[in-house]
């Protein structure tokens, strides 16, 4: 199984609905706590290609967005297989 990688604030609701989805699935993930900590903010905007806002979800080191990206993927059916690779 992929690894998930999950960077957070702790005063973020989307960063709890994703990993509530995330949770109810049964899927390990790694969470990042990036709330007062710069390094691991930048470190989070450089992996993403830039993108600043939280959570952004990481699937076997591939960004795949924030909380909307992660439910869309379960909409469609994608999830799954992402994290079977």
């Amino acid at each position: 199984m992929a690894e998930v990688v999950v960077y957070s604030k702790d005063y973020c609701p989307y960063c709890v609905k994703a990993k509530s989805l995330l949770t109810r699935k049964g899927i390990a993930f790694q969470e990042i706590d990036i709330t007062h900590d710069e390094k691991l903010q930048q470190e989070m905007v450089q992996k993403s290609g830039g993108r600043r806002t939280v959570p952004q979800i990481f699937i076997g080191g591939k960004p795949i967005g924030g909380a909307d990206d992660l439910y869309a993927l379960e909409k469609e059916g994608k999830l799954d297989a992402l994290l079977a690779e």
